[in-house]
């Protein structure tokens, strides 16, 4: 059934897209989970190419991330104009975009996966052992980007139930072939962190092949068919506007986790599979959080489409109160249960005593990352992806990294100043958005 998110009670809008979103991001969250404790088995080294080789294609999945928001925000839009037609050659436009992207990327990161780990400070066993795991996520980096990009599409649509039964159907196949890939089952031999890589691959790919089959079979509100890819110059070139600065920002902040996991390096390979381990236990709510940030940005891109701005505005901080109690409430589970969450991935005692103590610090800053992560999407669901890139900047470059060096090096905080420095850029960054957003100036986006 087709719902109208722009009309009718805003908490049934907000339960009908959230809850499929957040279960689609705890699929994510608990794939991320599941597969960090397989390769804890493997060696300290997996472990830790994973942490630096994640850390770099996050960088480039911000491409994807950024085409996937400026999808989501001109989908949104045109749904709300009740205008599926043009909604569908806004999708088209985002499918090719990725294409391109992916494609330019793939040759040389498989070429240059030891170079990356090396410039990351990867120490030589490190590199050896996770080297084709790096090349296989920068080779098959397409099916990651398209399954970004094919859920901001059906997220734009209202169509969130989609969206999650893709990610779920690709995350529960990567559970189930994690350990047949990594351990080997009958003719398939052990491959240790390569066969993360190659289970990655499969499930993430089966999962865009179900999402283009709903696309070309019109399963969902969009249909897209073989003639749909064609240029369309108008719509490229909005899209890439939007996409632009989508893709900045997300660069901006992949690109300041980049330098604080390189800052952890100089404290060793324990530093840094203890510092992996706290950031997959923080995806693990992070990503259902997103969720909620999610269905913010469809409702304000699809209200702001029907001309109902007030309604775009109420719905966003309907969010952010879910998102405060959610988070808050993961906080001090986190704070509580630091030392025995660590201990179920890896019971190696310096392991647990650094890991931790990250998760403890981070867990500081959740309510105000509360804010800035739902606000931040309803920026980018009306379009307006100029303000989160700026947003990103002041907080992340010009405050987070200048304030890990210093803490770090100067005051010897050691891998406690990373992590602080984290926290008190995530506290700014809710500050920052609420003052912005109240401004009002995101209404009038044209998309």
């Amino acid at each position: 059934m087709t719902r109208d998110y722009t009309k009718g009670n805003i908490w049934k809008a907000l339960l009908f897209l959230a809850v499929p979103m957040i279960l689609e991001m705890m699929m994510e969250a608990l794939f991320a989970l599941v597969d960090i404790y397989f390769l804890s088995k493997v060696s300290e080294n997996a472990v830790a190419a994973v942490g630096i080789t994640e850390s770099v294609v996050t960088l480039i999945y911000a491409l994807g991330i950024g085409v996937a928001s400026a999808a989501t925000a001109m989908v949104a839009r045109r749904i709300g104009e009740k205008n599926p037609e043009e909604a569908a050659v806004a999708a088209s436009q985002a499918i090719i975009a990725t294409l391109i992207i992916s494609l330019t990327i793939a040759i040389p990161g498989f070429i240059y996966g030891e170079q990356i780990l090396v410039l990351m400070g990867g120490e030589p066993p490190m590199v050896a052992e996770g080297l084709w795991y790096t090349k296989i996520m920068m080779a098959t980096n397409v099916v990651i980007m398209l399954l970004f990009v094919l859920n901001g599409i059906f997220r734009g649509a209202g169509d969130a139930k989609i969206a999650m039964m893709s990610l779920g159907l690709s995350s529960v196949i990567n559970i189930i072939l994690d350990p047949i890939f990594i351990f080997g089952f009958g003719p398939i031999p052990e491959m240790g962190v390569r066969g993360a890589a190659v289970a990655t691959s499969i499930g993430r790919g089966i999962g865009v092949a179900f999402q283009l089959y709903i696309l070309f079979n019109a399963k969902s509100q969009i249909k897209i068919t073989f003639a749909s890819f064609k240029w369309v110059p108008n719509v490229m070139r909005r899209l890439v506007k939007i996409a632009s600065g989508g893709t900045l920002q997300y660069l901006i902040g992949s690109a300041s986790w980049i330098i604080m996991v390189r800052i952890i390096a100089d404290f060793g390979t324990e530093a840094v599979a203890a510092y992996t381990y706290a950031v997959r236990i923080i995806i693990f709510t992070i990503l259902p959080a997103w969720g909620l940030s999610n269905a913010a940005a469809t409702l304000v891109g699809q209200n702001l489409g029907a001309k109902k701005p007030e309604r775009a505005a109420k719905s966003v901080w309907m969010t952010c109160a879910l998102n405060v109690g959610f988070l808050l409430t993961v906080s001090i589970l986190f704070f509580v249960f630091a030392e025995e969450l660590i201990g179920f991935l890896d019971s190696s005692p310096s392991i647990v005593s650094e890991g931790s103590k990250g998760l403890k610090i981070f867990s500081l800053g959740y309510v105000a990352y509360a804010f800035g992560m739902v606000i931040s999407s309803a920026f980018n669901g009306a379009g307006d992806t100029f303000t989160p890139t700026i947003m990103n900047l002041v907080c992340f470059w010009a405050l987070q990294i200048p304030l890990a060096y210093f803490l770090v090096y100067n005051l010897n905080f050691e891998t406690s100043g990373v992590y602080i420095a984290i926290v008190i850029a995530e506290v700014c960054m809710g500050l920052l958005a609420i003052i912005l957003f109240r401004r009002g100036t995101w209404k009038n986006t044209i998309v």
